[in-house]
C-alpha cells in the first residue's frame, strides 16, 4: 500500500492552505529549529526530516551567483552601478532572470540581491553594489530585477533594510534620520518594490536606525514593511547581525523570521524562556515561521522537481547579456574634438597602459560578499588586442603611438570599492595621477578609461585629457565591451545614476564628522537634500551631473507638449516630446522628466526625477516619447499625517537629457 503524501505536498491547493497544513504538524521544537541557519553551513536552513522539509539554500549576490556561497564558477555580470547606468528596465529584468537561472543551477533558492541602499556618500565601499542616489531610478530598476528573479521561482532578497549607507562602523553605527527623510529618500524605493514587485525576502541591516538595530526594529519591520506596505515574505538578518542583540523576543515581535548563518539569539532555550515569561506567545512564533514557510512553498521546496524551472549557468546567452549590459552601462564623460570613436582605418599603433589594463577584478571575496569568480574574464588589454587583431600594432612606445589608452580607476582591495571599509579619498591614487600627467605630455591623443564603482574626482587632470570613459566594473566581458565602445561598434548610451562631485566636501554627507563618518551616531542633517537635490539647492557645480552622458551622435528635442495645464487628484496628464537623431550614427537617448513644486508648505527639491524613457534612433529618425503624470508624482511625505500627501498649487514639468541640461519647462496646476 502506497503511503499518502501529506496535504502540504499537494500543489493543486492554495498556498495558504498548504502553509496551514504544515504549520499544524510542526512541533514547537521544530518551529524554533527553522528560525536559524545550520551550525556548519553558512548558506542553508536546517531540514526537518520527519516532515520532509528540505534545506532552504541561499547564495550571495547581487551581481551574479557568488562563488564563495555557491562553490561554483558562474557568470560574472557587470556591477549594479553599471546596470543602473543603462537606465534600461528591460535589461534589469533580463539581468535578474539570468541570475535566477544561475541560482537554480547551483541548487540554491534565494539570491541575496538586489542591494538598493541609496548613495549618500560617494566613498561608500559598496557604492558599486547599489543603484543610485535617487529613489525613483533605484526602484525603476529594482522592480524589474526582482520580477526577473522571481519569474524563475527563485526568491529575491532585497537588502540592506534600511539606512545602511556607509561601511565604516557599519556593525554598530546609529543612523539618526528624521521621519520625512527616512520615508522620502531611504525607504521610498523599498516601499515601491514591495508594492509593485512583491519580493519574497528582505534582509535587515547591521546598523541601528534611530537607536534600534535593524533586525529588532519593530517600527521598520512589523509596522512599516509588513503592516503598512503589505510585505508577505520573510525577513532574514545580514550575516551575524544578531551578535549585538540581547533580547530575542524583540526580534520575534519585530517579525524577524531567520537569523543567519547560525544560532545566536534564537537558541531554543532563550525563546522558550521568553515564552514562559509571557514576553512572546506561540502565535508570535507562528507569525515568523509562517512567513518562512510561505517562501519555501514559493520556491518549490515541496513541489515535484519536474514542475520547477530549470537552471542554467555560464551559457552563451548569459555571456552575451553580460556584455550587452556592460556596453549599455558605459558612460562617455568627455570627448573633445571627437577623438572617439577610434577609426581602425586610421589608427596604426595603439599604446595601452595603466594598472587596470590587464587586471582581473575577480577573486574569492574580492571586494566582499558580491564577488563572483567566472570561468574567464576578458581584461581591457585582451579585449583591445582581440579588436585590433593584426591591423593595429599594440606598442609600449607612447610617443610614437597614434593614440594612447590609459586604463585606470580603482579595484576591490580594501580602501577602494570594498565591503566593510569606505574609501579614504575621492581622487585617484597619486601614482595614477602622475601617470596621466606624464602620458598626456608625451601623447596628446590620450584616452582615460576608468574602471571603478564609485565617483572619482578629476580636477588635477581633467582639463588636459581629451576623452574620458566611465566603464564601472563591466564583468567578465569587460575587455570586449570597452573595445567595442572605443572603436564605435557600440555607441555609448549610459548616463550617470550618481553625481560626480568636484571635491568630497561638495557632497552633503561630508559637512562635518557628525554627518560622516560619525562615531556612535551619524547624523543625516542634510535631510532629503542628497545627490543632485543637494547640488541644486546649494547651487554647486558638479564635475558631472546626475543623468549625464555623451554619445557619438547628437539628439534634438522639440515639440514638447502637455495635453492640459490643470489636473485633479483623479486626472492624469500626458507629456510628450519629439526626439530626433540629428547625427550620423545610430544611438540611444535617455530622456528624463523632473518635477518642481513651485510653492510648497515645506522645503522641497528644485527638481525630482519622476520618469525617464530610453529610445534607440537611426540617423535622421524621430520618435515621440509620452509620459503620464498623476497626482502621486506630485506627493511628499507629510510628518503630521505620517503618510504621503499632495498640495494644490503650481508645478513645473522639466524635460531634459540630464539634471543640468533641461531643455523644456512648462507649468501645470493641481486643482
Amino acid at each position: 500500500m502506497v503511503k499518502k503524501q501529506p496535504k502540504y505536498f499537494d500543489d493543486t491547493l492554495e498556498i495558504e492552505e498548504r502553509i496551514d497544513s504544515l504549520l499544524m504538524q510542526l512541533t514547537l521544537k521544530e518551529k524554533l529549529k527553522l528560525l536559524s541557519g545550520r551550525r556548519f553551513s553558512l548558506w542553508t536552513t536546517k531540514p526537518i526530516r520527519r516532515l520532509k522539509i528540505k534545506r532552504l539554500g541561499m547564495t550571495d549576490g547581487p551581481i551574479g551567483v557568488a562563488t564563495h556561497s555557491s562553490y561554483r564558477f558562474n557568470t560574472k555580470f557587470p556591477c549594479s552601478k553599471n546596470l543602473s547606468s543603462t537606465w534600461n528596465r528591460t535589461l534589469a529584468f533580463e539581468y535578474g532572470l539570468a541570475i535566477a537561472k544561475e541560482t537554480r543551477a547551483v541548487g540554491r533558492h534565494i539570491v541575496l540581491g538586489p542591494g538598493i541602499n541609496i548613495d549618500r556618500t560617494p566613498i561608500n565601499g559598496r557604492t558599486f553594489e547599489y543603484f543610485s542616489e535617487d529613489p525613483y531610478l533605484t526602484k525603476e530598476l529594482a522592480i524589474p530585477f526582482v520580477k526577473g528573479v522571481q519569474s524563475q521561482r527563485i526568491g529575491a532578497c532585497v537588502k540592506h533594510y534600511a539606512a545602511n549607507n556607509q561601511e565604516k562602523n557599519r556593525f554598530h553605527v546609529n543612523a539618526v534620520i528624521d521621519e520625512r527623510t527616512l520615508n522620502e529618500i531611504y525607504l521610498r524605493a523599498y516601499k515601491d518594490v514591495v508594492e509593485d514587485a512583491d519580493p519574497w525576502v528582505f534582509m535587515s541591516c547591521y546598523n541601528k536606525v534611530n537607536g534600534v538595530f535593524g533586525c529588532e526594529h519593530s517600527g521598520l519591520l512589523r509596522d512599516t514593511l509588513m503592516d503598512n506596505w503589505g510585505f508577505k515574505g520573510f525577513v532574514v538578518t545580514d550575516w551575524w547581525a544578531t551578535r549585538r542583540i540581547t533580547n530575542p523576543e524583540n526580534s520575534i515581535l519585530a517579525g524577524l523570521s531567520l537569523e543567519m548563518p547560525k544560532i545566536n539569539i534564537y537558541k531554543p532555550k532563550f525563546l522558550k524562556k521568553a515564552l514562559a515569561e509571557g514576553k512572546i506567545t506561540k502565535e508570535d512564533i507562528n507569525f515568523v515561521v509562517r512567513r518562512l514557510l510561505r517562501v519555501m512553498f514559493q520556491v518549490g521546496l515541496f513541489d515535484n522537481p519536474e514542475k520547477i524551472p530549470k537552471g542554467e549557468r555560464n551559457t552563451l546567452q548569459h555571456k552575451e547579456l553580460a556584455r550587452k549590459v556592460a556596453e549599455e552601462g558605459i558612460v562617455l564623460l568627455k570627448n573633445e574634438k571627437k577623438i572617439l570613436p577610434l577609426d581602425k582605418n586610421k589608427i596604426k599603433t595603439l599604446a595601452i597602459l595603466g594598472p587596470n589594463a590587464n587586471k582581473k577584478m575577480s577573486g574569492i571575496l574580492y571586494g566582499g560578499a558580491a564577488s563572483v569568480v567566472p570561468f574567464y574574464e576578458i581584461t581591457p588589454l585582451q579585449g583591445l588586442k582581440e579588436k585590433c587583431g593584426d591591423k593595429i600594432q599594440i606598442t609600449s612606445n607612447v610617443e610614437s603611438a597614434d593614440a594612447c589608452i590609459l586604463v585606470l580607476g580603482l579595484n576591490h582591495a580594501r580602501g577602494n570599492d570594498c565591503e566593510d571599509v569606505d574609501r579614504t579619498r575621492l581622487e585617484l591614487p597619486e601614482k595614477q595621477i602622475e601617470l596621466i600627467k606624464n602620458t598626456i605630455k608625451r601623447n596628446p591623443n590620450t584616452i582615460v578609461v576608468l574602471i571603478n564603482g564609485s565617483p572619482i574626482a578629476m580636477s588635477e587632470w581633467i582639463d588636459s585629457v581629451p576623452a574620458i570613459v566611465e566603464a564601472w566594473y563591466p564583468g567578465q566581458e569587460s575587455g570586449r565591451a570597452i573595445a567595442n565602445t572605443l572603436f564605435g561598434d557600440v555607441n555609448p548610451s549610459g548616463k550617470l545614476p550618481i553625481t560626480f562631485p568636484r571635491k568630497l566636501s561638495d557632497s552633503p554627507a561630508h559637512k562635518s564628522e557628525k554627518t560622516y563618518p560619525g562615531a556612535e551616531n551619524v547624523y543625516y542633517e542634510e535631510g532629503i537634500f542628497i545627490g543632485y537635490r543637494h547640488f541644486d539647492k546649494e547651487n554647486i557645480d558638479p564635475l558631472f551631473p546626475f543623468g549625464f552622458g555623451l554619445s557619438y551622435t547628437s539628439f534634438e528635442y522639440s515639440n514638447c507638449k502637455i495635453d492640459k495645464d490643470t489636473m485633479t487628484s483623479k486626472d492624469k496628464i500626458t507629456v510628450s516630446v519629439d526626439i530626433k537623431n540629428s547625427g550620423d550614427r545610430e544611438g540611444s537617448e535617455i530622456t528624463q522628466l523632473y518635477i518642481k513644486d513651485e510653492k510648497s508648505s515645506i522645503k522641497r527639491p528644485e527638481q525630482e526625477l519622476m520618469n525617464f524613457e530610453k529610445i534607440t534612433l537611426k540617423p535622421g529618425e524621430k520618435k515621440t516619447i509620452k509620459f503620464k503624470l498623476s497626482v502621486n508624482d506630485l506627493e511628499f511625505y507629510d510628518v503630521e499625517s505620517h503618510s504621503w500627501k499632495s498640495e494644490k498649487g503650481i508645478f513645473t514639468v522639466l524635460i531634459g537629457s540630464s539634471s543640468r541640461d533641461i531643455l523644456f519647462k512648462q507649468k501645470i496646476e493641481l486643482m
